[in-house]
């Protein structure tokens, strides 16, 4: 029996919790900051208002402290939000944390001071280079894993060893896991997916929509290869499959089809989601200052447009 701690108990993080739990893991969950989610965690139920499902019995929900982050775990499992990823990176830093850690969270972040975009690995590593950082990506939505359904999920390490030693804590027959060493690759991909999701849900047939998914793949492609990742994984679980589940029924395409119909993305969000997180434009403003400036615009002409739409509050204007 291994010891997991999750650090994050939004939908993610807690659906996470059931495999890990199938395989006989001693499971820990904590929530820095969701009054929500401890509420959740800690009620004798474990009903869990965003999973809609109650998480089984032997989860034990901790406080949490730097005391607890100290106890002796064989992973630690990060599904936080992208804004917590700073102030766990601290944490881990402080502690000089050298235990094996998996992160969920998707996302990238743009360093103004140094020009550059940062995985989460990275802005991870940026606080203490001592980490084991594994990353887990792949077309895998809360409340399916949460029921169980088949999902099939990517771990990259560099070391591809340490890989398939986490996935072995976590496969199921149920959680599938495949293997690779493009981390760079996996992060980039699972992270603009969100921007292209947004993309081909403003295809207003499914014949447009199509035409926009194949070109999305193409975009994927050249940003992956000029973050120096590999094209392989574009066509994998992080990029297209991911891509499919997103653009089937996310919330960002869900966006998209409001900007499809000629919505600006303020009208949008205020008159239809106004309660909802749209991941693809918080990405979108995170990056948009490095790639208007940096990247060739004639390579992803889709990008672009809807960079200038959230940035701009201007109506999509997309050629299919």
């Amino acid at each position: 029996m291994k010891k997991i701690i999750i650090i994050g108990g939004g939908a993610m993080g807690s659906a996470f919790t059931i495999p890990c739990l199938e395989n006989n893991n001693n499971v820990t969950i904590t929530e820095p900051y969701s009054k929500r989610f401890i509420k959740d965690l800690s009620s004798k139920n474990k009903f869990h208002s965003a999973l809609n499902i109650r998480l089984p019995k032997n989860l034990k929900f901790r406080k949490f402290s730097r005391d607890l982050l100290k106890e002796q775990f064989d992973l630690v499992v990060i599904a936080l939000s992208l804004s917590g990823i700073d102030f766990i990176g601290k944490e881990l830093k402080n502690l000089k944390i050298k235990t094996p850690i998996l992160v969920l969270t998707k996302g990238l972040k743009y360093e103004k001071k140094i020009n550059k975009i940062l995985t989460i690995s990275e802005q991870l590593k940026k606080n203490y280079k001592g980490m084991n950082i594994s990353v887990l990506k792949g077309p895998c939505l809360a409340k399916e894993l949460a029921r169980k359904n088949q999902t099939s999920v990517v771990i990259a390490n560099k070391d591809i060893k340490v890989a398939k030693s986490i996935g072995k804590l976590i496969s199921t027959k149920y959680y599938l896991t495949e293997y690779t060493k493009d981390i760079i690759g996996v992060e980039v991909c699972s992270a603009i997916k969100n921007i292209y999701s947004m993309i081909i849900g403003a295809g207003q047939s499914l014949n447009a929509a199509s035409n926009l998914f194949q070109k999305s793949i193409i975009e994927m492609k050249y940003l992956t290869k000029y973050f120096k990742g590999k094209d392989e994984t574009t066509s994998g679980l992080a990029g297209v499959g991911d891509l499919y589940v997103s653009a089937a029924g996310g919330r960002n395409s869900k966006m998209g089809s409001y900007l499809g119909k000629g919505f600006t993305f303020k009208t949008a969000k205020k008159k239809f989601m106004s309660k909802d997180t749209v991941e693809g434009e918080q990405l979108a403003r995170e990056i948009a200052p490095f790639v208007f400036k940096k990247i060739d615009k004639k390579k992803i002409p889709l990008m672009i447009n809807l960079l200038k739409t959230i940035i701009g509050n201007k109506k999509l204007k997309i050629k299919v």
